[in-house]
């Protein structure tokens, strides 16, 4: 049977758009599909009041590739946008990632020297020799008065449970700098594409075809059939009908608000580090791209135990997920003419950059074989 496109792309989100891409480029047919009703994936943006809208939280692009960078500039122009947070304890505010203005609002250190027999003293005082979880581990890391502020309510509001049943290996090192530096990412390369993620992967996708709200698990045996090869970036267990069990997830829920002023919080981003505090952060989407709209818009991040039927948002890649991975990896792995990509479809934590970079090389390899 005459197959009528060469790629079939299941995703429309940075993995999939950059493969079709390469492709399409290569002189290849390719078909996207997706089960949402917008291409982007996580990183779509919508435009509410004059602003651009992180749909599914705030995605700030940074990379030290050249070649990564050099690629996402053919799509769209982007901002000279810094990422540099703030944490809000109790009202208290602090500077992200943890650096010198962050140690003088804690202690009111002035040098890099104080700040450094502070961080000791208080890292001796309650050293572990062999962490048994996440909160002797940070402590080892960085002393008792920035893990209980900055690190214990934000971490157990993300996993969903006590840093003390968390393992050790979740956090192998902490960013401290002795430097007064705000700046989050020391990637050479950073920014927001003027217009918003939406505008750079429709440009990406430009001239292939797209069909949205399809579900290609639905009818697998029919868009197999439509397709010399597939690449798909969902979900690697639904893909082999959960035969092994179900990988864990967290997930993310978001609250947003239009609100009749110009300016809510100062910053793109406030991460909420106390308990009492039912979500996570806080971001005002204009400041990402400097606006003067008259309005603001800010969205409440939550986040929640997955479960089937939600978005999946971060593998748990604990040592029994790991392991669950390991045997879909060996399925995957003999699919004929099925390349697997992703978050979703490799099980990991992908920055975007590194999405990127995955899909230019996975592409490049399959194109010189085919």
């Amino acid at each position: 049977m005459h197959k009528t496109y060469d790629f079939l792309i299941v995703g429309a989100g940075l993995y999939g758009a950059v493969f079709a891409h390469e492709a399409s480029k290569a002189g290849k047919t390719c078909l996207i599909i997706d089960k949402r009703n917008h291409i982007g994936g996580n990183v779509y943006t919508e435009k509410v009041a004059g602003i651009e809208v992180h749909r599914y939280g705030a995605h700030i692009f940074h990379t030290s590739s050249k070649k990564v960078w050099q690629y996402v500039n053919q799509f769209a122009e982007f901002n000279r946008f810094t990422n540099s947070p703030l944490a809000n304890y109790k009202g208290e505010l602090y500077n992200l990632p943890f650096n010198m203005n962050t140690f003088n609002k804690m202690w009111g250190v002035t040098t890099p020297e104080q700040a450094k027999q502070k961080i000791e003293q208080q890292r001796r005082d309650s050293y572990v020799e062999k962490p048994r979880n996440l909160e002797e581990q940070a402590i080892n890391l960085v002393g008792l008065d920035i893990y209980e502020k900055l690190i214990r309510g934000y971490t157990e509001k993300q996993w969903g449970r006590s840093c003390r049943e968390l393992p050790a290996f979740i956090i192998r090192r902490l960013p401290v700098r002795f430097t007064y530096d705000n700046n989050y990412f020391n990637d050479p390369y950073q920014g927001i594409p003027i217009g918003g993620y939406t505008a750079m992967v429709d440009k990406m996708i430009e001239g292939i075809d797209v069909q949205l709200e399809t579900d290609y698990l639905a009818d697998k045996a029919y868009w197999d059939s439509r397709a010399e090869h597939v690449v798909y970036t969902g979900p690697v267990d639904a893909y082999f009908n959960y035969q092994y069990g179900v990988l864990a997830y967290r997930s993310l829920t978001f609250e947003s608000q239009l609100l009749e002023t110009n300016n809510y919080q100062g910053n793109a981003v406030v991460n909420y580090t106390d308990l009492d505090t039912p979500y996570t952060r806080i971001i005002e989407h204009k400041h990402f791209e400097f606006g003067t709209q008259p309005q603001t818009i800010i969205t409440r991040e939550y986040s929640a135990e997955w479960k089937q039927g939600d978005e999946p948002y971060y593998p748990v890649n604990d040592a029994h997920n790991s392991k669950l991975y390991a045997q879909y990896k060996q399925l995957a792995d003999a699919e004929r003419n099925v390349i697997f990509g992703g978050r979703l479809g490799e099980y990991r934590y992908y920055d975007m950059d590194k999405v990127i970079a995955a899909a230019l090389s996975r592409a490049s390899k399959v194109l010189r074989e085919n």
